[in-house]
């Protein structure tokens, strides 16, 4: 179905592509353009001087096939190339260099409402979107009821989508996406929107397309999700695809000791730093009980995560939060800073803050785990998020702890507390 040969996409820093140009900016550009060439000649020689330092590749010599009814899992860290290897597949974006070939038609949902013009319906937003998918009005009208009863949000279905939530957009644009039958579904994070019953009949929903004959390509960062969906993953780095197979062998390659494990991640300038006008990340890290930055944990003792923010602007109560995933890529738990008597709910003035989150000895159990950090300010607005933002490995030392005696592999399990037991013996 799809057939990729030595594809590459680079990019020009500071250089915005071309927009159309209005009437007046025509008129201006033939007024001007003696002037503008001379300086366009000026810029071509320094570009040429430093053409080295001004490009990006983000992706570079990509090759890869992808048969039909086949569910290809597409993962990496940010920045790695994903989303402009899909927007290449989309025919979004055009390729530097290579050679793309696509045997069938498209449907991709690559960002929250993507297709949907904000001032339409939800009932115009379908038509629409069906009619840019190259479906006839009357095979949109057929799947019409299934699409709106997928979506769940049969209620709102004739409010302009600019009053939609987020999870109300991604429902409504991953049932229009699946239900209008295309033989490739292209579909990037999106379901990272939805809560948790949502996300399952999603994935439920592309098993089916897939069973039916059906090629879908998912990128996610949840390794859970392209462990249960995906046969088959590749594996992308600096724009270079370093593994293809297996999805079992290249999710252990991505999470394991061939990735680098980093306790620490520190941004030196606020311009650099995630976040907004409001609030950026300054550091995470974790630390032993002696205060040191490490990377390896012993079972038995704590562990403590810290976060350090730069507060822009006074006037902003808000909490930190730290999400912690196993190597597998499931969801462990998270842990708010919403219990704090000294700065919940209360404004804070600007300045640099350093907040720890401890977690217990003997809780976690072994493995790797990685952390992502997030602030955000009442009523719940994200200010900044890192996915992947540290990781850490735990290990047990083999004896003591909720191990006990017990020698051989541990059965299993998220995590693996000390919990209270008592047994009495009652009769013979």
């Amino acid at each position: 179905m799809i057939r990729v040969n030595n594809l590459s996409k680079r990019y020009r820093i500071g250089l915005a592509e071309k927009a159309n140009r209005s009437f007046r900016e025509a008129i201006m550009d033939g007024i001007t353009s003696p002037f503008r060439n001379f300086m366009k000649l000026h810029n071509l020689t320094t570009f040429k001087n430093s053409e080295e330092q001004d490009v990006i590749w983000a992706l570079k010599d990509i090759s890869f096939e992808v048969n039909r009814g086949e569910v290809l899992g597409i993962i990496g860290k940010n920045g790695s190339g994903k989303s402009t290897l899909l927007k290449i597949l989309s025919r979004i974006t055009e390729p530097s260099s290579g050679l793309v070939e696509i045997h069938g038609k498209i449907s991709s949902l690559l960002e929250v409402g993507t297709g949907f013009h904000p001032e339409l319906t939800g009932r115009e937003n379908i038509y629409l979107n069906g009619s840019i998918l190259g479906m006839r009005r009357q095979e949109i009208k057929k799947k019409f009821d299934d699409i709106v009863a997928f979506s769940e949000i049969g209620k709102y279905i004739d409010t302009p989508v600019k009053r939609f939530s987020s999870g109300m957009y991604v429902r409504l644009a991953f049932a229009v996406a699946a239900h209008l039958e295309p033989e490739i579904l292209i579909l990037d994070e999106v379901l990272a929107v939805g809560d948790v019953q949502f996300q399952k009949k999603c994935l439920g929903k592309m098993e089916n397309l897939a069973g039916s004959g059906r090629t879908v390509l998912f990128v996610s960062h949840s390794m859970a999700s392209i462990k249960s969906l995906c046969q088959r993953t590749i594996l992308l780095d600096k724009g270079h695809v370093i593994d293809d197979g297996p999805t079992e062998r290249v999710v252990k390659h991505y999470l394991g000791a061939d990735m680098n494990i980093s306790a620490e991640r520190v941004w030196h300038d606020v311009e650099s730093a995630p976040g907004d006008k409001v609030v950026h990340l300054k550091a995470v890290r974790a630390k032993n009980k002696r205060g040191q930055i490490s990377a390896e944990f012993n079972i038995q003792e704590p562990i403590y995560v810290e976060m350090e923010l730069w507060v822009l602007q006074d006037g902003f109560a808000f909490d930190e939060f730290f999400r912690f995933y196993d190597e597998s890529g499931l969801f462990l738990f998270s842990s708010y800073n919403n219990l704090n008597p000294e700065w919940h709910n209360r404004n804070r003035p600007a300045g640099i803050y350093h907040g720890v989150c401890c977690i217990p000895a003997n809780f976690l159990t072994e493995g790797t785990i990685t952390v992502w950090a997030a602030v955000v300010t009442a009523p719940r607005t994200l200010r900044t998020l890192q996915i992947d933002a540290i990781s850490f490995h735990v290990y047990d030392p083999g004896s003591g702890g909720a191990r006990g005696d017990y020698k051989v592999d541990w059965p299993g399990g998220a995590i693996r507390p000390i919990l209270e037991w008592k047994t009495e013996y009652l009769s013979k």
